[in-house]
């Protein structure tokens, strides 16, 4: 398909977000004069997608954000050790730039959802530009309520620097997650059901049963996933396929779209890869941890096993392609070290000209809605046949023996549950979920004490922390900047 390239619209208030505003307009373009036509609702959604490519969501720290905490990932550069030892602070700079980044798209959307109603225009589409509006609101109001708990809410576009008007007070983190649901519904019944290269209703309950797992609805994570389901959208067949991203197969509910220039790069290819695959040679973010390839099956599952050699541009070997990672061997080139031989994530291959790759990025998988209905049913119900025949298909897809009841895996609802999260992490490793997962299991054991997960949250903190089972660190401090400049905010406890 054809590369989406998400070009902001300058001057709008479209680049207006939270506290983080430019106080002064940029031009003399202003919403009155702008919203006229069709094609100026194109462009405003088009801007609003835009956001979700900056380095504080899927161009970058969305990927340290969801990996470095945890036992999949470590590194021994200093730009995340703040993440990689729990040991953030209100200046981190990835909490900040999350914080800053989700409300920048947040903003964006209210201007759509505020002024496209107004323009004539073909009514269908006007419809489905409301609908993907709501949805990337949606999804960004998520990744900041289960980042930083309650967070101030705002539904309006932020048009002027009045105090009444950007310095709102947090709203309650279950009012946050009401919104969510709220507008994934929606976009769900205003989105067609499939959207090339942007979101559709797939991607709307896809969403919505990964919000409603993190709620503990099982019931309604179960309902969401299977509407999905319903749609026979179908796996890749083989896990190889999926990477790099490139809109290359149905089993893509949703992906970030990167065109490889400067406005909106993905940088992240870049900083996980090492030399000669990469433009430079430094100390990598998100090396794989020697307990997670440890931890899979490098030798069946086709998710880590040897797949080939990888050679470099003068047909020198660079290392070992074992599909989820690189095993770099000590290439012979210029300016490589020591910095460039061992373990390195490959779901991102597509080097551009610094930092700028072409490779997409997964939002949403179908292979996730799999995994998510199998963990709903099986909280509600234990191991059974439905919850065999959703997880089935992820393992095999993997080279993995199908299941039955009578497997050790499918006893018990724990077994069970230890087999699901085990599929995830290995199907979703590098891919930004770790820390998400391994919170939600930790609150999932404080609201239920028999709900016993294999490894939380709580687990890696007392690790990183001295044995310290902080519940604080279960969410992000308030950004500084914020407290600085919103005297409504208050922090997080703890911090």
């Amino acid at each position: 398909m054809k590369k989406l390239l998400f070009i902001p619209v300058c001057g709008l208030t479209l680049l207006a977000g939270c506290n983080f505003l430019q106080k002064e307009p940029l031009t003399n373009i202003t919403p009155s004069n702008f919203f006229t036509s069709g094609d100026d609702a194109e462009a405003s959604i088009t801007a609003t997608y835009d956001a979700l490519q900056g380095p504080g969501l899927y161009g970058q720290d969305y990927y340290t954000i969801g990996e470095m905490p945890t036992d999949n990932c470590t590194s021994a550069n200093n730009d995340v050790n703040a993440l990689r030892t729990i040991n953030w602070t209100p200046t981190t700079s990835q909490v900040g730039n999350l914080y800053r980044q989700c409300y920048l798209g947040i903003n964006r959307a209210n201007t759509v959802l505020k002024y496209v109603p107004t323009i004539t225009m073909d009514t269908a589409r006007r419809s489905q530009i409301q609908g993907e509006a709501r949805f990337i609101r949606g999804l960004c109001y998520f990744q900041l309520v289960r980042a930083y708990g309650a967070v101030p809410l705002r539904l309006q576009p932020t048009e002027t620097s009045a105090a009444s008007e950007i310095n709102l007070p947090r709203t309650a983190a279950d009012q946050v997650y009401a919104q969510v649901v709220a507008d994934l519904q929606r976009a769900a019944i205003q989105m067609p059901l499939s959207n090339p290269n942007r979101a559709g209703r797939n991607a709307a309950n896809a969403l919505l049963a990964r919000v409603l797992l993190t709620q503990r609805n099982w019931a309604g994570a179960q309902a969401a996933a299977a509407k999905v389901i319903a749609n026979n959208v179908p796996l890749n067949s083989t896990f190889k396929s999926l990477f790099p991203a490139e809109n290359k197969g149905a089993e893509s509910l949703f992906e970030i779209q990167f065109a490889g220039s400067a406005d909106g790069n993905n940088l992240i290819a870049d900083e996980v890869l090492p030399l000669p695959i990469a433009t430079y040679s430094y100390a990598k973010f998100n090396i794989p941890t020697t307990e997670l390839i440890a931890f899979a099956d490098t030798v069946n599952d086709k998710r880590w096993a040897y797949n080939g050699n990888i050679l470099g541009s003068s047909g020198n070997l660079v290392g070992r392609d074992h599909v989820s990672y690189l095993d770099a061997k000590n290439p012979k080139t210029n300016g490589a070290n020591a910095n460039d031989r061992g373990p390195f994530v490959y779901k991102w291959t597509s080097i551009g000209n610094g930092f700028n790759s072409v490779d997409n990025c997964y939002v949403l998988r179908y292979a996730e809605v799999l995994l998510s209905y199998a963990e709903a049913v099986n909280e509600q119900t234990g191991p059974s046949a439905d919850v065999l025949a959703k997880l089935n298909l992820v393992r095999q897809r993997a080279g993995l023996a199908a299941l039955t009841l009578a497997s050790p895996q499918a006893l018990t609802k724990q077994a069970m549950r230890a087999e699901i999260e085990r599929q995830r992490r290995l199907e979703f490793a590098f891919e930004g979920e770790r820390w998400w997962d391994l919170v939600r299991y930790a609150r999932h054991t404080i609201a239920d004490a028999s709900a016993v997960h294999t490894i939380t949250a709580l687990d890696i903190i007392a690790q990183r922390r001295g044995g310290a089972r902080d519940v604080n660190y279960l969410l992000f401090p308030i950004p500084q900047a914020e407290l600085n400049s919103n005297p409504q905010s208050q922090q997080n406890p703890g911090y």
